[in-house]
């Protein structure tokens, strides 16, 4: 029995692009996500399009620790201070992080659509870093 090379099954050209955007979409899970676009980023590994998006991931989880992390410190020290101070630093980190999930839903969906994942000033940002 002999094989020839019209024979043989040809791979699906869109099973790759599925799989890249299944990552895709594992890296954008608000939190857990970050772990996965760092390690993309580290191993520089991927396509473009899941170098881009691992970029504006980190990014994004990134302003989002910072900002938590600030508005938490500046809670503790509005401790001793108005108590209307304490609760509008607590309704911006909670609107921080809403947004935060929020935006990382936006570029699910986004994704889904086939659009490209651009977030207005985040994306500037994470494109000029390395």
């Amino acid at each position: 029995m002999s094989f020839n090379v019209g024979d043989m099954p040809k791979p699906d050209p869109y099973q790759e692009r599925d799989l890249e955007r299944l990552q895709i979409f594992v890296c954008l899970i608000p939190v857990l996500g970050f772990f996965p676009a760092l390690w993309t980023l580290y191993r520089q590994q991927g396509s473009s399009e899941q170098q881009n998006a691992s970029r504006l991931v980190v990014t994004l989880a990134l302003g989002w620790l910072l900002g938590d992390l600030l508005l938490g410190i500046g809670n503790q020290m509005a401790i001793g201070t108005s108590p209307a101070s304490t609760l509008s630093l607590l309704i911006l980190s909670s609107l921080l992080t809403s947004g935060y999930f929020l935006a990382n839903l936006w570029l699910m969906v986004r994704l889904w659509q086939r659009k490209p994942l651009r977030l207005p000033g985040i994306s500037q940002l994470s494109d000029r870093l390395p």
